[in-house]
């Protein structure tokens, strides 16, 4: 079983900046695709981004351009940099790793998450 533990939520201003991290245990990234994925109240989770093991990255149309995914391998962290932050970005956010590296964008196919961290932007 991955262990996952999300940080670097918080409010921020419509416009701002937050990075998020993904710390995860036992040499994940070198095995594991991970995802970013976020749950607004009342909506269902959604795929946010994500890097493979070989570190191509996938990202939804909604933060194309905005939001960067990186990973440090020798910390076994992956980050979400998210960048020109708007009020409907607000949500939780969670991190996941998962061996299907043809489903990143479903969260079906992740087996193991965060915690999450809560993104909260202000207009």
């Amino acid at each position: 079983q991955v262990q996952l533990v999300e940080s670097g939520g918080g409010l921020v201003q419509a416009g701002g900046s937050l990075r998020l991290a993904c710390a995860s245990s036992g040499r994940t990234l070198r095995r594991y695709a991970m995802g970013w994925f976020r749950q607004a109240p009342g909506k269902e989770r959604e795929f946010v981004g994500a890097i493979t093991r070989d570190g191509y990255r996938y990202y939804a149309d909604s933060v194309k351009g905005r939001f960067t995914i990186s990973s440090d391998n020798t910390k076994d962290t992956v980050y979400l940099q998210m960048n020109s932050l708007k009020p409907e970005d607000t949500a939780v956010y969670y991190c996941g790793a998962t061996l299907r590296i043809d489903s990143v964008r479903a969260s079906q196919a992740f087996g193991s998450w965060g915690q999450g961290t809560q993104v909260t932007v202000s207009s």
